[in-house]
């Protein structure tokens, strides 16, 4: 008999299962379905465990740390093909085609003059591997030219200026999953989604999160605090946020001038720090005139109180990542497609305030 810790904890996670599911065991495809036609229902799970440990006031959203992750796709990016490549292809295989028709005329011709007027009823395989390979990429062409578009226009530019927009060479369509995208991660290239968290200090809970297609995260200030207002029920008294999130935009939404009661304090990074940078003391006298709200934000940080709040953002959210996917595996999605991948790291998210909301009881 085994005496492994291990295999003794396997076997009764086990016979625990099979007690609670009354001896059955349900196949992982019955598991997985289960998860997918519920998908709605069980990202919603999220919203409701957030809100009974807000309810209990052991935590509420005071100053909360965010970030953002790069997790990879169902999807290889070797099966994506930037826009300029597409054309280039495109031109290849239409030519292609040409030749093909051309031999097949040829040989049909030759056939016919041997064994009279004949005709097949199939396209040749090269043909057809061709044909079908050309449909794609014209389908692939128009996905990529929409999204231009609708950059464009999102850009606030003219109608006839969104009408005219062309995607540049390198834009990337994938053929696996069409709506992932190429990402620049910690272990470099990875073709996938950019998954974003706030978390308050007390517990180490997940009180916001969304997934988004932006490789950056200069536009994700706004949508995350409105996931945070949207799934906690509160609006964050201060937001934490390294260098990404930092930009004159971003600064004055936070300001909320026009709304004073909706302002939240910001401590985002402005920029990379020189090694030792933080040892520096803080220049003394008023900035100069004409100061950026970023110039502004720079002095903050500078400040002794500045940097002691701005320290515990890396012990606060960085954390909640590297549980998620060292301590508990998560690399990729399992799941294809933004909703599904949203619901997919809603679960995700879930299990980690469980799994926190567990430990503070135990403690």
């Amino acid at each position: 008999m085994f005496s492994s810790r291990r295999i003794q904890k396997r076997l009764q996670e086990d016979i625990g299962f099979k007690v609670l599911a009354a001896g059955n065991e349900p196949d992982f495809r019955t598991i997985s379905d289960f998860r997918k036609i519920h998908l709605a229902a069980l990202q919603g799970l999220f919203e409701q465990v957030l809100e009974m440990a807000l309810e209990s006031g052991a935590v509420k959203v005071g100053r909360v740390s965010l970030d953002g992750t790069k997790v990879k796709a169902n999807a290889s990016k070797h099966k994506a093909m930037s826009y300029g490549r597409m054309q280039e292809k495109q031109r290849q295989l239409r030519e292609e085609v040409k030749q093909l028709l051309a031999q097949a005329e040829a040989a049909d011709e030759e056939e016919d003059r041997r064994y009279g007027n004949q005709r097949g009823d199939e396209l040749p395989a090269e043909l057809q591997r061709r044909e079908t390979r050309l449909a794609k990429i014209k389908q692939a062409k128009k996905v990529v030219e929409q999204r231009a578009r609708e950059k464009a226009a999102a850009e606030g530019k003219s109608a006839e200026e969104v009408k005219k927009a062309q995607p540049a060479d390198k834009d990337q369509y994938n053929f696996t999953d069409p709506e992932s995208r190429i990402m620049k991660g910690a272990d470099g290239f990875v073709q996938g989604y950019n998954a974003q968290a706030a978390v308050e200090p007390e517990w180490g809970l997940i009180v916001g999160q969304l997934v988004t297609q932006a490789a950056n995260d200069k536009e994700q200030l706004k949508p995350m605090v409105a996931a945070i207002e949207a799934q906690s029920g509160q609006r964050p008294a201060a937001i934490l946020a390294d260098r990404g999130y930092c930009s004159e935009e971003n600064l004055k939404y936070l300001e909320s001038a026009g709304e004073p009661e909706k302002r939240i304090e910001g401590y985002l990074a402005p920029g990379k720090q020189k090694h030792g940078g933080y040892r520096q003391p803080c220049k003394r006298g008023p900035l100069p005139k004409g100061a950026t709200r970023v110039d502004r934000m720079r002095r903050r940080l500078q400040t002794k109180a500045g940097k002691a709040v701005y320290a515990a953002r890396k012990y606060v959210v960085e954390p909640v990542f590297g549980q998620i996917k060292q301590a508990r595996g998560f690399r990729q999605f399992v799941l294809r497609g933004i909703r599904k991948i949203r619901g997919e790291w809603a679960l995700v998210c879930l299990r980690h305030n469980l799994l926190r909301l567990h430990a503070a009881q135990q403690a």
